[in-house]
Formats: structure tokens, C-alpha cells, sequence
């Protein structure tokens, strides 16, 4: 229950207050330690599903919580950027009601035995996700540089992506669940 990659888990898990204090009294210097504390705990995302596969630890238990774990980590993060005026609403909401349907139709697809593998729309939406909310957390300029046009921009890119990967994962559910 608690190998490396579970403990990796928790880990992501357990970084979620800290980014949601952080974001909660915004300055430049919060934003940018969430912003840190962001990408370590993504990172925690590839190690423990590499780990997982490698060694031959993949559990039950690591299943349920790595998809948990991440699903926690983005919407928290959305929800204090909406919270601080850094995110648009109605985003997250759209983002944050893929994530629930998609989580939902696996819920019922495994139930009826069927497994639906994430393809690469899904995977590419999380890459850009991850990496847009990296600039909206950061949202001060630093440098001259000001990291909320290329967020925005990112985030626009992730919600189309979120979009499409889940209207083709209901396609997928629905035509595997006909056949069944």
C-alpha cells in the first residue's frame, strides 16, 4: 500500500493545501513558490506511474488515487485562480465538468467491465493543463515578462483539448457499451 509510487500519490495530494494557501494570499512571492510547488507535484504524476510500471508495483489502491490525486491538483489550482480573478469561470467549469463526466463514464464502463485507455487527446489535454496553469499561478510579470497572455493562451488550447478528448471518450464509451 505504501510503495514508492502510493507515496508519490500522497505526496501530490498533500501538496494541495500548501499551493491553495499559497494562492490564497497572492503576491509575487507566493505565486511564484505555488507555481514551484505546482510543478513538483505534476512531476510526482510521471515518476510514480514510471515507478508503477517499472517495478511492478501497480496496486488497486494507486488506480483509485493517481487519477484522484491529479483531478484534485488541477481543480484546486483552477479554483483559486478563479477565486483571485486570474482564471474565467465559466473555464473551469467546462474543464472541471470534463474531468467529473469522464471520471464518471470510467466509473460506469468498469462496472460493466469495460475498459476504456486514455488516448492521446486525453494525455495532450493534461500536458497543456499542467502547463498553462503554470503562468497563471505565476500571473505576476517578472523580467518584463508577463507570463498571463501565454496562460491564457494555453488554457484557451487545453480547454479545446478537454473539449474534443471528452467528446471522443463518450464516443468511445458509448460504441464499447453497444457492443457489450
Amino acid at each position: 500500500m505504501f510503495n514508492l509510487p502510493n507515496s508519490l500519490t500522497f505526496a501530490r495530494i498533500a501538496s494541495i493545501p500548501l499551493i491553495v494557501v499559497l494562492l490564497y494570499f497572492p503576491g509575487k512571492l507566493t505565486s511564484a513558490l505555488a507555481m514551484l510547488v505546482f510543478i513538483a507535484a505534476s512531476l510526482t504524476d510521471l515518476v510514480d506511474g514510471m515507478v508503477a510500471r517499472k517495478y511492478n508495483m501497480v496496486t488497486n489502491m494507486g488506480k483509485f488515487l493517481d487519477p484522484l490525486a491529479d483531478k484534485l491538483l488541477i481543480t484546486s489550482v483552477m479554483i483559486m485562480l478563479v477565486a483571485n480573478g486570474w482564471l474565467q469561470a465559466w473555464i473551469a467549469i467546462v474543464i472541471i465538468g470534463r474531468e467529473i463526466t469522464v471520471t464518471g463514464l470510467r466509473a460506469i464502463a468498469a462496472d460493466q467491465n469495460i475498459v476504456i485507455a486514455a488516448d492521446s487527446y486525453g494525455k495532450l489535454k493534461t500536458i497543456f493543463q499542467v502547463v498553462a496553469l503554470c503562468p497563471l499561478i505565476l500571473h505576476y510579470p517578472w523580467w518584463g515578462f508577463d507570463p498571463n497572455l501565454m496562460g491564457q493562451i494555453l488554457i484557451h488550447i487545453a480547454l479545446v483539448l478537454a473539449v474534443f478528448s471528452g467528446v471522443n471518450y463518450l464516443r468511445r464509451f458509448y460504441s464499447q457499451a453497444r457492443e457489450n
